[in-house]
């Protein structure tokens, strides 16, 4: 990864993290899962909301615990503030 590429990574984000007024990312630090388990679940994650099995998806997602739970809700909230981001700085 070029040097600018990682300083427009880290710049986006700063940004994101400023636009996140609440306590999510101090939530994110205190969670009990490892990285590795974050890994996992944003991969099943897609892979599940990808396939039209929508009771798969959804008995999955009622079976996970609270901090991978509050992982996704702060998956979607920075996800959400990336597109937006990313529609605001289009030429």
């Amino acid at each position: 990864m070029s040097e600018e590429s990682q300083q427009l990574d880290n710049s986006v984000i700063a940004e994101l993290q400023n636009r996140d007024h609440s306590s999510l990312a101090q939530q994110m630090d205190e969670l009990t899962c490892e990285h590795s388990d974050i890994i996992e679940l944003l991969a099943q994650y897609q892979v599940l909301s990808e396939q039209d099995d929508d009771e798969k998806f959804d008995t999955w997602y009622d079976n996970l615990c609270e901090d991978k739970m509050k992982v996704l809700k702060g998956f979607e909230i920075y996800r959400a503030h990336y597109e937006q981001l990313e529609t605001v700085n289009k030429p």
